[in-house]
């Protein structure tokens, strides 16, 4: 985890001078926009594997320089199954974005639909155990 911290962290800093470099220059607005999206992205990601390393105590056995493969072994986390909230969040989010152009009330419709599916995606593994 520490070294996609780090690669992640480059990135940033890339994101970084190239924002202000293009920002000096530039009279254009989309381009800083981009630069400044991305540069908070991938600080964000950095900022994410930092913490897991962190909160692992040393991370991963692949990150340690001694470690054996046999410390790697065992189960790597939990997978979930199949789920249709994906399909039911993009289905809120069309009728959403098609109720700001077109008709008021589906934005309401939208809106709804678009809560129950982030929800369902929030609490449907909440209960899976460990083991």
């Amino acid at each position: 985890m520490k070294a996609e911290g780090w690669l992640f962290a480059v990135m940033t800093a890339f994101f970084a001078v190239t924002g202000l470099v293009y920002g000096f220059w530039a009279r254009e607005p989309a381009g800083k926009a981009i630069l400044t999206v991305a540069f908070l992205m991938s600080g964000l990601v950095a900022l994410f594997w930092f913490v897991q390393h962190q909160r692992t105590g040393g991370g991963r056995a692949q990150d340690r320089e001694g470690a054996e493969i046999a410390e790697a072994a065992g189960p790597v986390g939990f997978f979930p199954a199949r789920s249709g909230y994906p399909v039911l969040t993009a289905v809120g989010l069309t009728v959403f974005v098609l109720g700001l152009v077109f008709a008021r009330w589906l934005v309401v419709v939208g809106a709804v639909v678009l809560a129950l599916a982030v929800g369902g995606f929030i609490f449907q593994y909440r209960d899976h155990g460990e083991g």
